[in-house]
């Protein structure tokens, strides 16, 4: 597997919300996604989802209260959690997940994406 240079990655989109698989770990995808705006709430019932903030600002909204992230810092909801990703100003972020899991869990809806390579 060739080297990945994560900002090297991100610049070659502009989508919002539309993660880029750019790497498999046994049977999970290593993406990358430019956030801006709120998402939709909506939960993993199978699995948990990690969130690494490579630059700006995320905020993860939970039901019993919200996880403010920072460039550097990673947070994994757990599985059944209902929770709604939200960037007041563009931020790109790294997920792991096991593969083929939807970016809308399990509300579906017009933010559901289909993962792309890159």
């Amino acid at each position: 597997m060739p080297v990945v240079n994560l900002n090297a990655a991100l610049a070659t989109f502009e989508e919002r919300w539309s993660p880029r698989r750019v790497a498999k770990l046994n049977d999970y995808d290593v993406k990358v996604v430019k956030v801006e705006g709120e998402f939709t709430w909506h939960s993993h019932q199978d699995t948990d989802e990690l969130f690494l903030v490579i630059d700006g600002e995320l905020t993860i909204q939970m039901r019993d209260g919200d996880v403010v992230l920072k460039a550097g810092e990673l947070y994994v909801v757990p599985r059944g959690v209902e929770h709604c990703p939200r960037a007041e100003k563009l931020a790109t972020v790294m997920l792991l997940e096991p593969a083929g899991v939807v970016n809308t869990g399990d509300a579906g809806g017009p933010q559901t994406a289909r993962l792309k390579d890159l």
